[in-house]
């Protein structure tokens, strides 16, 4: 029986020392604090690894968490400075410094944090109106940490950052906000708008006067340049006219033309003077009288010639008469000769011209123009007493 009550009492020792041993080892994580109380005061705390407190004395109380912590607050009604009623949404970020200090300076930290940040924001946005409010969301933040930081400090909480998650205005505000920013950004819009039409405009009218001028100029200096050209073309033109006629004027000169080669000359342009259908009367030159004076000897001498001649047959009588040869050029060999250039053969006998050279007289009939108006040839000279023979052919 002894030996029974002994092996009991060993076995409950035995279970005693191991709970104690138990009880008296705590490990601790990292970043976590445990407060230790002996016989309901603060003993001390427990920092991360492993701690060893007395059993059936000391007692642990729930572990502290040391990491930052973030919490994010509902909605909460704010009254702005002009009586507008907005909904502020705020996330705070806090550490715990004190483990002791958080146990016993303050029953539920999270909780006084929570409705410390509500009080501090409705004074820090009471003082705003609600424009200020949405556009100074920084200043609003600085202002909650610098006021949560100094009251939070004895719990041993340290409030690291306060945002503002979202500022909510009454659905009446937003709307007429919306409207505010609509007819903004349609003015803006406008003004945008008008100032490119007018750089537009602005750079048009410089690119047409630009383009104006340099049209002009270049038509300026477009007609510069034919006017140039067009005086060095006359120049030219005159220079070639002017040695044409020192040409033909030193031909003349060097052929030595006698009387007889200008009444020759003066024939054949009588037909030319009377071309031309308004053609009335035309006028032989005084000259022609002295040249033809000279010519009249040898029409006489021609004519005798052929008035010795056999008569033609009729054949020979039908055959046309060819044209007369052009006149030889004054410049050629012949026409330099020292007798004066050789008139051609006559081809066949006028009875017009031989009369008119007579002396027979006779009315002058203008036969290009058909109104037969006959008279005397004014300022002939010598050959006025012997008009001409009414002879279409001789015109």
């Amino acid at each position: 029986m002894t030996t029974v009550v002994a092996s009991v009492l060993l076995v409950v020792f035995v279970v005693l020392l191991a709970v104690a041993i138990w009880r008296s080892v705590r490990i601790i994580p990292q970043a976590t604090a445990g407060i230790v109380e002996r016989f309901g005061r603060y003993h001390r705390t427990l920092n991360a690894g492993l701690n060893v407190v007395t059993p059936f004395v000391d007692r642990l109380r729930p572990l502290i968490d040391l990491r930052e912590q973030v919490v994010s607050f509902p909605p909460q009604p704010v009254i702005t400075r002009d009586n507008l009623v907005v909904g502020i949404d705020t996330v705070i970020y806090f550490q715990v410094t004190d483990p002791r200090a958080a146990t016993y300076e303050v029953s539920n930290y999270i909780t006084a944090v929570e409705q410390l940040t509500v009080t501090t924001l409705r004074n820090v946005v009471g003082g705003m109106d609600l424009e200020h409010v949405l556009t100074s969301r920084d200043q609003i933040n600085t202002e909650l940490r610098k006021e949560l930081d100094e009251a939070t400090g004895k719990w041993g909480i340290r409030v690291g950052r306060v945002e503002l998650k979202a500022i909510e205005p009454p659905s009446s505000i937003q709307d007429s906000m919306e409207k505010q920013m609509r007819a903004d950004r349609d003015k803006r819009a406008a003004i945008l708008s008008a100032e490119g039409n007018k750089q537009s405009a602005i750079l048009n009218a410089e690119g047409e006067r630009q383009a104006a001028v340099l049209k002009a100029r270049g038509e300026s200096e477009a007609t510069v340049l034919r006017a140039e050209a067009e005086a060095k073309a006359q120049a030219a033109r005159a220079r070639g006219q002017a040695e044409a006629i020192t040409t033909v004027f030193r031909a003349i000169h060097e052929g030595n033309p006698d009387q007889r080669l200008l009444a020759y000359q003066y024939m054949q342009m009588l037909p030319q003077i009377a071309q031309g259908d308004a053609n009335k009367v035309w006028i032989v030159p005084s000259e022609i009288g002295k040249a033809l004076e000279g010519i009249g000897g040898l029409v006489s001498s021609i004519g005798g010639q052929s008035a010795a001649a056999p008569p033609a047959s009729p054949a020979q009588s039908a055959a046309p008469v060819p044209p007369p040869r052009p006149m030889p050029d004054p410049s050629a060999p012949s026409a330099r000769s020292g007798t004066g250039p050789q008139l051609d053969p006559p081809l066949g006998r006028h009875a017009g011209l031989e009369g008119w050279l007579a002396g027979r007289g006779g009315p002058v009939d203008d036969g290009a123009i058909g109104n037969r108006e006959g008279g005397s040839v004014p300022g002939a000279g010598h050959a006025g007493t012997s008009p001409f023979d009414d002879d279409p052919s001789l015109v």
